[in-house]
């Protein structure tokens, strides 16, 4: 087994889990968000002739890439190889991954009509994933699984832009111009992404993390208008499963005080707040994930491991802190740098 302590111990005692939870740790935890894939060779040797949604959907692959990365960084957990538009083609969406893309849906949302192309995730839907949660969680150890869903607006954004949008037009004019399809468009994929973390909770994951992509393009007003019902929906439909659940968005700095509200244990923080600036936001009532630029790995070690320094300084004002980059990682990361990273962490917070 990869857990890092002894075989019989558990996760929800693991650094990570603890310090979503405000407790006491030996070590300040690391994982890195797209740590599972993209910029190791051993993955893209693995991935080669394969596609994406396939990929996500075949356990030996899924298994194999989720537990990469831990093996190489010895990162303090897992997170769990798949997509945020996954359970979309679960209930049915014709989605593809294009490379260089991104989602792409063949029918983009246009109507109250496409509703009906949006029905409830259950678990008959999904089986490979439990399946490959209770393969990596066997596998795992002591280390924590982090599951992870996309949040309602990020999934409603995709599929009435039809893939990424730099400024999305069609989303906004959907949200004010009929907003009670907007809200019923959303209430649906809150079902959804909640009953995904769900699936992977039960088969074993020790954390879950809701991922709300495009949230930062919104305006406050707008966000806790038309967006916040909707995820504080996905986290309170997770809360009885008693595992941490970490919010994060991108871009997203003068929404976190609402973010924080939603019901979560861990707010993720972004690279362009400072977590001095975001512990002032939101006060002690949750921890903080994060916030290393990804871009930075490109740059000198030793500007990396100030900036390292200084994000462990201002984290240990949190109630928890768990280092993180501030978004993913980028495809063409030195992965050694990565390793560094995590060592340099784990050595300058022991205790």
């Amino acid at each position: 087994m990869i857990g890092r302590v002894t075989a019989d111990a558990d996760p929800a005692d693991s650094p990570l889990v603890r310090a979503a939870r405000g407790l006491p740790v030996e070590h300040t935890p690391v994982w890195f968000m797209r740590q599972a894939g993209r910029s190791l060779p051993e993955y893209r040797e693995l991935r080669a002739g394969t596609n994406m949604l396939q990929a996500c959907r075949t356990p030996d692959l899924v298994t194999e890439i989720t537990l990469q990365p831990v093996r190489r960084h010895r990162v303090d957990a897992a997170v769990f190889f798949s997509d945020i538009v996954v359970p979309l083609q679960a209930v049915g969406v014709d989605v593809d991954i294009e490379p260089g893309v991104g989602p792409v849906m063949d029918r983009p949302f246009r109507g109250r009509e496409d509703l009906e192309r949006l029905p409830e995730l259950t678990p008959d839907m999904v089986p490979d994933i439990a399946e490959s949660v209770r393969r990596i969680v066997l596998e795992l150890g002591a280390t924590p699984l982090v599951g992870f869903a996309g949040a309602p607006f990020t999934l409603a954004s995709y599929l009435v832009e039809g893939g990424p949008s730099r400024n999305h037009e069609e989303t906004k004019a959907l949200m004010h111009g009929d907003p009670q399809l907007w809200h019923d468009l959303c209430s649906r994929l809150a079902v959804i992404s909640a009953a995904f973390l769900r699936v992977q909770v039960e088969a074993g994951a020790s954390a879950v993390q809701l991922f709300d992509s495009w949230a930062g393009f919104l305006s406050r007003a707008d966000y806790v208008r038309h967006v916040l019902p909707h995820s504080e929906a996905v986290l309170a439909d997770v809360a009885d499963l008693q595992v941490p659940r970490i919010h994060f968005g991108v871009g997203t700095g003068e929404l976190l005080t609402d973010m924080a509200g939603a019901g979560c244990e861990v707010l993720g923080v972004d690279y362009r707040v400072s977590l001095t600036d975001a512990i002032e936001r939101v006060g002690q009532g949750v921890s903080v994930q994060g916030n290393l630029d990804p871009a930075l790995l490109f740059a000198p070690w030793d500007v990396i491991e100030q900036e390292v320094r200084r994000i462990l300084g201002e984290g240990s004002a949190a109630r928890g802190h768990i280092f993180n980059l501030g978004h993913g990682v980028l495809p063409d990361t030195d992965p050694v740098v990565l390793t560094r990273v995590v060592q340099l962490v784990h050595e300058l917070t022991a205790r």
